[in-house]
């Protein structure tokens, strides 16, 4: 199982950005599908989660700015990343497992990392 993660770029405070995962070597149905992002110098956040029925959690910090979706049949999945600010600059990883999980290190399968950087 492989993901690859992409969409990350430069934009401007309360602009928008969608990042893509891409699994490949296996059908996404039977994966949820996590983000975590890395900002320099801090600890890996989890962000969001959306489990194999399409249902989303999301991290209270996105909650009320980004939306997680899933297509089967391209075996991606989206985090729709609105009304950016400067401390969502960070590397954003994608992950699959069986189950919507936060922590990390639960996580069989990773994708490498996409850079979003918020400024003015």
């Amino acid at each position: 199982v492989q993901l690859q993660a992409s969409g990350g770029g430069l934009v401007q405070p309360g602009g928008s950005l969608r990042l893509s995962c891409e699994l490949s070597g296996f059908s996404m149905e039977y994966y949820s599908i996590g983000w975590f992002r890395q900002a320099p110098g801090q600890e890996r956040e989890w962000v969001s989660c959306i489990d194999r029925a399409g249902g989303t959690v999301l991290s209270d910090s996105v909650v009320d700015r980004f939306t997680m979706s899933r297509d089967n049949s391209k075996n991606t999945a989206y985090l729709q990343m609105n009304s950016l600010k400067p401390e969502d600059t960070a590397v954003y990883h994608c992950a699959a497992e069986g189950r919507c999980l936060r922590k990390d290190t639960l996580y069989d399968y990773w994708g490498q990392g996409t850079l979003v950087t918020v400024s003015s």
